[in-house]
């Protein structure tokens, strides 16, 4: 497990907030090969399995970065059964991972290179990989945060910023959807160092399930 993220949970847990977190397919101690429809599969699944067993207490989808993709994925899945996710926080979240591929800081240097744009376009399409926050927010309505460090480089505040306006102008109910952007270093994997995120968290959270 990757320590900044280990931190994120260890802080949420401290927090008291109960986390549940696995493996993706093909990785740490699950099995098997990671593909778009298959992880959002798992998602739902864990899900389903942690609001059976959870009473009244509420159950949140949380996603970090490519994460971001499999929860809203999840949660579009959840709202199409009719059990709308409880709630949906997405850390550091892009639009699709097509543009966020585009724009991933290593890739950009190559991105003049004859063919590159369209290798990268092929792969992921023969991959069937697409994460389309930017479309899947169009169709929840569970209580959306996104928050989203001003310094990240690896996924820019454009993508966090833009996946809100879509959201907010898409949602009936525009008091359910809420972005906090955090201050300069906190970067892309750091929020869970920021002593503001729990009482961000808990008063998002607290508003909608009053």
């Amino acid at each position: 497990m990757d320590d900044l993220i280990g931190n994120m949970y260890a802080v949420l847990s401290n927090g008291g907030f109960h986390v549940l977190s696995v493996d993706y397919r093909g990785f740490g101690d699950s099995t098997g090969t990671p593909t778009e429809d298959g992880l959002t599969a798992d998602a739902v699944c864990v899900y389903e399995w942690t609001k059976a067993r959870s009473g009244p207490t509420p159950v949140c989808l949380w996603g970090h970065s490519l994460g971001t993709g499999v929860a809203t994925n999840a949660a579009k899945v959840l709202e199409e059964k009719g059990f709308p996710a409880d709630a949906i926080i997405l850390e550091a979240p892009f639009t699709n991972i097509w543009v966020a591929s585009i724009n991933y800081p290593l890739l950009k240097i190559y991105r003049k290179l004859p063919g590159f744009l369209r290798s990268v376009m092929d792969s992921l399409r023969k991959d069937k990989l697409v994460f389309p926050n930017d479309e899947n927010v169009k169709f929840l309505s569970s209580p959306l945060l996104i928050i989203h460090g001003e310094d990240d480089k690896t996924v820019p505040l454009e993508f966090g910023k833009k996946l809100y306006e879509i959201a907010h102008n898409a949602y009936r109910n525009k008091e359910r959807v809420k972005m906090v952007i955090f201050p300069p270093g906190f970067r892309h994997n750091s929020l869970c160092k920021s002593s503001a995120l729990l009482h961000i968290v808990r008063d998002f959270l607290s508003q909608q399930w009053a």
